[in-house]
């Protein structure tokens, strides 16, 4: 046998038993052999998240120049970050810009701080200083279960990939803390050419892991675009992305669900 023997697998369809010499089958449960030889990560509100910070918004003003309140913020971060949907109303060129943003980082720099300027930040310098950080890896979170997850995976010899839709490189989010170790590949959009939930994404995804799509769970935030992956075969596991302080274990509780951990 060749490669990694993976022993923990999901089963659907009817599992059969025979307790006793001379006894008929027992049928235990309705469920087929599936084996997960691979699991494919989204990143923002996934294995790591872009919290709030209050020393990034601390000097932001309004067109009066009023600071931000409390809401003001929150509502921005969330601008900032949402996985899906178009948060500001946009003219043709900006919408073609969002529209094509997670390919091309110039596209992703350009509609950002139209979407910062029209969210209460006026002010093209800060702006730019505010877009620079939610774009620097090294400024995101980790979830407090990531590096267990990783590490569990690849010691029983799981490929992992990381999936996402960004227009940065978050490689070093990860190779900061040695995390790079436990990830066989990472499938950026703007690196592809295509974008969650387009199927060839996660087709490219696939082929770089050497694994069939039945073999493979994705696990993200967006039902929208990380359950696309289901299109071509995959499996899927949702989780929320809820701040890391209120989240502790739904990696760890998504893999042990499907049985890859």
């Amino acid at each position: 046998m060749k490669g990694p023997f993976i022993a923990n697998f999901a089963m659907k369809g009817p599992f059969i038993s025979h307790a006793k010499r001379g006894e008929g089958p027992t049928i235990v449960a309705n469920v087929d052999l599936v084996t997960f030889r691979a699991v494919l990560f989204d990143f923002s509100g996934t294995v790591f998240r872009l919290e709030q910070d209050e020393t990034w918004l601390a000097d932001l003003t309004d067109h009066d120049g009023e600071r931000l309140d409390l809401e003001a913020q929150t509502e921005l971060m969330r601008r900032m970050t949402a996985p899906v949907g178009q948060v500001v109303d946009l003219d043709e060129e900006h919408l073609h810009a969002w529209h094509n943003r997670d390919r091309d980082p110039v596209l992703h720099r350009k509609v950002y701080l139209e979407v910062l300027k029209q969210s209460g930040v006026p002010h093209a310098d800060q702006a730019v200083a505010l877009y620079t950080r939610l774009i620097d890896p090294t400024q995101w979170t980790p979830y407090p279960d990531t590096e267990a997850a990783l590490k569990g995976l690849s010691g029983k010899g799981v490929q992992v990939g990381v999936l996402s839709n960004i227009a940065f490189d978050i490689r070093p989010a990860f190779g900061r803390r040695g995390w790079d170790a436990f990830v066989d590949e990472f499938i950026l959009s703007f690196e592809v050419g295509a974008v969650k939930p387009e199927p060839e994404i996660f087709r490219t995804a696939i082929e770089r892991l050497g694994v069939d799509p039945a073999e493979t769970l994705m696990v993200g935030d967006s039902e929208e675009a990380d359950g696309a992956a289901r299109e071509i075969g995959c499996a899927f596991a949702l989780v929320e992305p809820l701040p890391t302080t209120e989240r502790p274990d739904a990696l760890l509780n998504a893999l042990r669900t499907h049985n890859v951990l």
